[in-house]
């Protein structure tokens, strides 16, 4: 039996590099080379934002195609 697809495997595996590398360079402990600090958490900020944004978006129903899917494992019982 499945439960994830390769897609929200991907997803979960970058959002959680994104916040573990945010964590990292909020307590000073990873710059980026080549970077001053204040850039290095720029980049590691959008990095994050855009991760979890990709993650947030893909595993919610806000396309007509989604909500579609989301009809239809209800009429079926696979989802609450």
């Amino acid at each position: 039996m499945r439960f994830m697809d390769k897609g929200t495997v991907i997803r979960t595996i970058v959002l959680t590099i994104a916040l573990v590398n945010q964590i990292l360079v909020g307590f000073g402990l990873y710059e980026i080379p080549g970077t001053e600090e204040e850039q290095t958490a720029v980049i590691s900020s959008v990095f994050t934002f855009i991760a979890a944004a990709i993650a947030w978006f893909k595993n919610n129903y806000f396309t007509a195609k989604g909500k579609k899917q989301r009809e239809v494992l209800k009429d079926k019982g696979l989802t609450k």
